[in-house]
């Protein structure tokens, strides 16, 4: 009975996700310049082989907006370079392919699980930047024109095109927008977005009106590229590998985030390199149909979930379900206007934008406000995997100096002198032992570049003493620049006369101290103690 509720359970959610996919499958395919049915079989393949060999049991694989910026981008570029689009298809198929390649050897790298240390600051930015190039996109189908490949050449052009606006494609995308929007306050048992792909493609053909069309969609089943790609003239072997690494890598990410986000509605634990190894497969296979790349879609698998999926069959179903569509439906799919894509197309970039981040920007620190605003603009305007380059460079040095100031400010000292008040209760019995001037240097955590220097400086203003006692108890890890800074530090003073002990070495810092030799040849192997308590018992 329970196994019938959950297969039940996973039809419901799979056939769900498919009317909600169908609209965005074919807008992205438009978007993509390969036309909607490159949505459709990237939806379909990606759907059923991710569902089947992923690792995110409840996840909806399909075209995204993110993926579809970066294929837009790829197929005006080869298409500019060979002449027509016709030439440039074994390049652009190849970069498919690869992408989805390069994506499996993630996963049997084991990358996935190195997601988790993406900051936000930068995500959000990325996904605003998205959100932003995909409105811009729809800026001239949305006025009945043929929109430029960039925002840059949008914001170039656009003038002149305010000029020749075709009310009729204007009016469609304010009907559609209107529709996804406000239909979900009447009922949310049909997909508004459905509703409105439906219903204005029909007003459309009943007024007829003078807009442009998906046009012929080919129906049955796709041809494979693999003739075409062994025939294929490598123009620049730089270009496609490294495009197809910047698909992979944004195929990752938007994945396994929309992955995290299953975790969460289904209280399950996803295996993040497995999903990289399902999706690169399902995208590997789809680029050789001619399908664009996707990745898991956040809203398709909410709604799977929703609908009662919880199983590999509901994406599997989605997938199937979209194919019976594209055998039987792809003649009247080729009416709908582009104006009532862009309209759907509309919202999704207005979904993707962070409006979290952007209502608290004035509360959220500075630093991750700039790396925030920063990604966001590069990704419009530049590169979007050089947007996420320099905002991890830039988060991570940021990370960096607040590490390193927390561990200078925690990295106290003292001079020990005789009825000293502010010697620890263990540490009171070297002051009478030594019955002289000893420095007590405290750390509290690990040892690294950022805060080197602070080191340094300490070294440098230390006070006339004669013993300096490195307390490392709290120090569980120190990395090279930690290690070399120590190694000059005990050099000075080891020149300047003054005796040198540690006290509570862990086991990785006492590694590295001798593998470099600074364990005997610097601090011999009778000034290592294991307690204060010790120091004092030996005399020092």
């Amino acid at each position: 009975m329970n196994a019938n509720k959950g297969m039940t359970g996973d039809v419901f959610g799979g056939l769900t996700a498919a009317i909600v996919a169908l609209p965005l499958a074919l807008a992205f395919g438009v978007q993509s310049g390969l036309g909607a049915v490159a949505g459709l079989y990237g939806a379909i393949v990606l759907g059923i082989v991710a569902a089947l060999l992923g690792g995110t049991p409840t996840q909806i694989s399909g075209p995204t907006g993110p993926m579809t910026v970066v294929v837009a981008a790829i197929v005006s570029a080869e298409a500019a370079y060979f002449g027509s689009l016709e030439a440039a298809m074994p390049a652009i198929v190849m970069t498919f392919v690869l992408a989805g390649l390069f994506q499996a050897m993630m996963g049997l790298a084991r990358l996935g699980q190195y997601i988790k240390y993406m900051p936000y600051p930068v995500i959000s930015g990325f996904m605003s930047g998205i959100g932003v190039i995909i409105i811009a996109l729809q800026i001239f189908p949305l006025l009945g024109q043929a929109s430029p490949k960039t925002p840059v050449d949008i914001l170039l052009a656009l003038p002149a095109a305010l000029g020749r606006v075709n009310e009729q494609s204007l009016g469609l995308v304010l009907g559609v927008v209107a529709t996804i929007y406000l239909f979900p306050k009447v009922t949310r048992a049909v997909p508004s977005t459905l509703v409105a792909l439906l219903g204005f493609t029909m007003l459309s053909a009943a007024l007829g009106l003078d807009v442009p069309t998906i046009g012929h969609i080919p129906q049955g089943l796709p041809s494979f590229h693999l003739s075409a790609l062994l025939d294929m003239k490598w123009h620049d072997p730089g270009i496609i590998i490294f495009t197809a690494l910047t698909l992979a890598s944004l195929g990752a990410i938007d994945s396994l985030l929309t992955s995290v986000v299953s975790d969460n509605m289904t209280r399950t634990q996803h295996h993040s390199n497995k999903e990289l190894i399902g999706q690169g497969i399902g995208n590997a296979l789809a680029g050789l149909v001619g399908g664009i790349p996707g990745a898991g879609a956040t809203i398709r698998t909410v709604v799977n979930i929703q609908s009662g999926g919880r199983s590999r069959l509901s994406g599997a179903t989605h997938g199937l379900v979209l194919l019976i569509i594209l055998f039987g439906a792809s003649a009247y799919a080729g009416k709908i206007p582009l104006a009532v894509l862009a309209g759907i197309l509309v919202t999704v970039g207005v979904g993707i934008i962070d409006y979290r981040s952007l209502r608290d920007i004035k509360h959220i620190p500075g630093a991750d406000m700039a790396i925030m605003l920063s990604v966001m603009l590069l990704t419009v305007f530049v590169d979007l995997l050089q947007a996420v380059g320099i905002g991890m460079v830039m988060a991570a040095l940021w990370f960096m100096k607040q590490m390193g100031d927390l561990a200078e400010e925690n990295a106290k000292g003292h001079v020990l002198i005789h009825e000293d008040q502010a010697a620890l209760p263990d540490e009171r019995p070297l002051l009478e032992a030594m019955g002289g001037r000893v420095y007590i240097q405290h750390f509290d955590g690990p040892i690294f570049f950022g805060f080197t220097f602070g080191f340094n400086k300490i070294i440098r203003e230390l006070p006339e003493v004669q013993m300096v006692v490195f307390r490392m108890e709290n120090v569980s890890y120190m990395d090279q620049s930690g290690l070399y800074a120590f190694e000059d530090a005990v050099t000075e003073l080891k020149s300047k006369g003054i005796d040198v002990v540690f006290c509570g070495l862990q086991p990785q810092p006492q590694g590295m101290f001798e593998k470099v030799k600074i364990i005997p040849n610097l601090v011999a192997d009778d000034k290592i103690f294991t307690t204060f308590q010790q120091i004092a018992a030996c005399g020092g």
